[in-house]
């Protein structure tokens, strides 16, 4: 590390996991070297960035955040609670480091589902598209400090019916700590398959998760995504999820993010072929004064490609919500229907929302819309469940759920979509008085 880089946020942190890399395999240790110094250039963003002016991320550059130190041995029965699917196929990372006695890894002809190691040598270009590390300044400084994660492929023509399960654990090992995980999903040609991506604490104490997921679709392959973040309150979270399309594949999203104190999500697609299909749902409920900030972009660069895209907000007390989707259409992208809404309910008159959706049009032969709400309960709506014996806490709820139902009916696993009514349902109790 040079002069220069040492005196660079988390610069420490980069040293130590390039010395630890393997040279050879791979490269990790040449793309940690490059990612950092990717980061080092461009640095914490600040509110003069346009893609950031809504979210401060000061107080990384002023926290010394440290490695998570060894975690403790967790069990089977600690992460009941946290599983959503059946569980059948999972890795398990703790404080960012694959947990092999709790995870259940596949090898077969049709999927492979293994850990990936920061230490191994199966480094960037093995565990994804090392182009990633460029899109936004986090994702350069998770490949510059990622220590484990897993790689999912499934086979050509293969159907894997049960959701393959991500579960991410921080443990009180890891307060201060910084947790750089890392997904990479490959589906063969006409392949499908479900994942879930999963981020839950155990205690209470601050960390910094900084995440980082690539998937890619071949042609006619089908993914449905669902992404869960759930941790503490105290909690930084920032992860990116790059989504690379082939000809008639379709890409399936269901996002819920209900913990962290400041929580970033950016989500990009591109289409690599015509007759693609993109449905990204997103629902973030925050209260007290927590941030959630999600940021979207589908590039339409192909023909005869859809996308559809519903991300919806519940604010309380003095949250902050932010949305900013982007639709770019290229000249040669013809007969692109695409639309985009993003609604947001806010129950007291301390929360906000900013909210930006975008559409970037260069052909003419298109369908394309895009809208954006912000609002309180309706009163007429609340004088008809009183008529009918409906009143306080009771008609809130029940108003609330059915404007927060449209995403969660979305996934299409009815284990999973029970799980995420359930979540849903709790952390509204909490909201409402």
């Amino acid at each position: 590390m040079t002069a220069t880089l040492e005196r660079v946020p988390f610069a420490e942190l980069a040293a130590q996991a390039i010395a630890g890399s393997a040279t050879g395999g791979c490269g990790v240790r040449e793309a940690r070297e490059a990612a950092f110094a990717r980061f080092a250039e461009v640095g914490i963003p600040t509110s003069k960035n346009e893609e950031w002016r809504f979210t401060s991320v000061r107080h990384l550059g002023s926290t010394q955040f440290t490695r998570a130190g060894a975690a403790p041995r967790l069990t089977d029965k600690q992460l009941t609670p946290f599983l959503v699917g059946a569980g059948s196929l999972r890795v398990v990372v703790v404080d960012g480091v694959v947990d092999l006695a709790l995870s259940r890894l596949s090898a077969t002809a049709a999927v492979r589902l293994a850990a990936l190691s920061g230490t191994d040598g199966e480094g960037m270009s093995c565990a994804g598209d090392s182009a990633t590390a460029m899109m936004t300044p986090f994702a350069a400084l998770n490949a510059a400090l990622w220590t484990g994660g897993a790689i999912l492929s499934v086979g050509a023509n293969a159907t894997v019916v049960e959701p393959i399960e991500i579960l991410h654990v921080t443990t009180t090992a890891a307060a201060i700590a910084v947790i750089t995980p890392r997904l990479a999903v490959y589906l063969a040609p006409n392949a499908s398959a479900h994942i879930i991506e999963s981020y839950v604490s155990l205690g209470a104490e601050p960390h910094f998760t900084n995440t980082a997921c690539e998937v890619v679709l071949d042609d006619g392959a089908r993914l449905e995504h669902t992404r869960i973040q759930r941790e503490n309150k105290l909690a930084t979270h920032i992860g990116i999820t790059s989504v690379r399309q082939a000809a008639s594949s379709h890409y399936r999203s269901v996002s819920l993010c209900l913990g962290g104190k400041l929580s970033r999500h950016d989500l990009q697609a591109r289409h690599e072929g015509s007759g693609v299909e993109t449905l990204l749902y997103g629902l973030y409920l925050a209260r007290g004064e927590q941030v959630v900030d999600n940021h979207t972009a589908i590039f339409h660069d192909h023909p005869n490609c859809n996308s559809w895209e519903v991300y919806k907000g519940v604010l309380g007390e003095k949250a902050h919500g932010i949305f900013n989707g982007k639709v770019l259409v290229k000249a040669e992208a013809q007969k692109t229907d695409a639309k985009q809404t993003n609604r947001n309910l806010l129950l007291s008159d301390s929360a906000k929302v900013d909210t930006k959706p975008q559409l970037e049009i260069f052909a003419d032969d298109v369908k394309c819309t895009h809208g954006a709400t912000v609002g309180k309960l309706n009163e007429q709506q609340r004088f008809y469940l009183r008529t009918r014996g409906i009143a306080g806490r009771e008609a809130e709820m029940m108003l609330i759920t059915a404007f927060v139902s449209e995403v969660v009916a979305e996934s299409t696993h009815p284990t999973v979509r029970n799980a995420l009514a359930a979540l849903v349902a709790a952390e509204l109790s909490g909201m409402i008085e």
